[in-house]
């Protein structure tokens, strides 16, 4: 077991997980059934644009993990129920095949429903799900395309893939399987490259397979390095090497950490593209530093090597120490979110500098990971 150093670190995630189990409560007395993106100026509900409807899993994943953390008595059945309420209207997302985010809406929430639960028949959705993320397999070129085109793979994918990776290990098929992983080691060839950096987006000749080019939508530029994409990658593809024990995947993982670490400054929040010109590059993403933590979590116990896996889990406990520090929003009243500095698209100028919701879900997912494996040193 990899523990904490301190009891001050301790109560810092104890504080930091409590203030975000107040926001959630007063979000769900305040919008009750309503799932938010991103904030503006601090408020979720608003008339802004979605671009593509991806996010309704991170308020009930944010549920089922306090809920795991509750006693079984009147208060903790509260978060429970709180968690079927918000997690039930998505089974019929299970037939989605407008996104590419079916990973995102059921491995936060059916997948942890089950397993908190032991509930059988919520199995049958997650390996609906499943197949229906790989139903987006283009076989000329061997990869699952983004909702933009059938042209089109986005790095955002690994986070979304570990869905067919479920449903391939439950069902013992090997078809599904080898999609996932066709898919992992495509984006591993045109996505990530030799330092470690990755691109937002790979271009695809429909009809031969053929690989076209690097792109973004939301980077910088199709060369540069999206923080975000770079901490979906990180954390995509040790969830791929836990899936498969495939050393390509965790060799991946790991070049990405290796990038993250070493172009990241010394708190651990990296800016929105590690590329962005001067004027931009004061801008960071709270919502990357937060993935990538949860994902150096992962990988700190996936890694053979004992010390490699002491050296991801103490940047990920000092990028959360930092989160937890410097941007928590509990010094404005006003603002509803919990974290502070995400970025959501700043092309579209949409959840700049603000509370976005895998942000938030991430930042809970780490604090839980982090108390988790706490111990009681002084």
């Amino acid at each position: 077991m990899i523990q904490i150093q301190t009891k001050g670190e301790r109560n810092l995630y104890e504080h930091a997980l409590g203030y975000a189990r107040r926001q959630l409560r007063a979000l769900i007395d305040r919008d009750p059934d309503f799932y938010p993106m991103y904030t503006s100026q601090g408020r979720w509900r608003h008339s802004g644009e979605a671009w593509t409807n991806w996010c309704e899993g991170f308020l009930p994943g944010m549920l089922w993990i306090i809920a795991a953390r509750e006693p079984d008595d009147a208060a903790g059945r509260w978060w429970r129920d709180q968690a079927i309420r918000y997690s039930r209207p998505l089974e019929m997302r299970q037939f989605d095949r407008e996104v590419h985010d079916l990973g995102f809406l059921f491995m936060s929430t059916y997948y942890r429903w089950r397993h908190l639960t032991g509930d059988p028949s919520l199995q049958s959705v997650l390996i609906e799900a499943g197949r229906t993320m790989a139903m987006r397999y283009r076989p000329q070129g061997e990869y699952l395309h983004s909702f933009v085109a059938e042209s089109s793979l986005f790095i955002d994918i690994m986070m979304n893939v570990g869905i067919v990776f479920y449903a391939a290990l439950e069902t013992r098929d090997s078809k599904l399987m080898n999609i996932a992983l066709r898919h992992c080691l495509t984006t591993r060839r045109v996505l990530v490259r030799g330092d470690g950096s990755t691109a937002h987006e790979g271009l695809f000749d429909v009809e031969t397979g053929a690989f076209l080019g690097q792109s973004t939508h939301q980077g910088w530029r199709a060369d540069s390095c999206w923080s975000r994409g770079l901490a979906w990658a990180l954390y995509g593809f040790g969830t791929a090497y836990r899936c498969t024990r495939d050393a390509r995947m965790l060799d991946a993982a790991e070049a990405c950490t290796r990038f993250y670490i070493e172009r990241t400054p010394s708190d651990g929040v990296p800016p929105w593209d590690y590329d962005a010109p001067p004027e931009s590059r004061a801008l960071v993403d709270t919502s990357a530093a937060a993935v990538a933590t949860a994902g150096m979590f992962q990988l700190a116990r996936l890694v053979p090597d004992q010390v490699r896996g002491q050296c991801y889990d103490a940047v990920a406990r000092r990028i959360l120490g930092t989160l937890c520090r410097s941007y928590l929003s509990e010094q404005d009243p006003q603002w509803e979110g919990i974290l502070k500095g995400g970025v959501y698209h700043l092309g579209k100028n949409i959840g700049v500098n603000e509370s976005v919701m895998w942000g938030e879900y991430f930042f809970v997912e780490a604090l839980d990971l982090a108390l988790r494996d706490s111990g009681p040193e002084d």
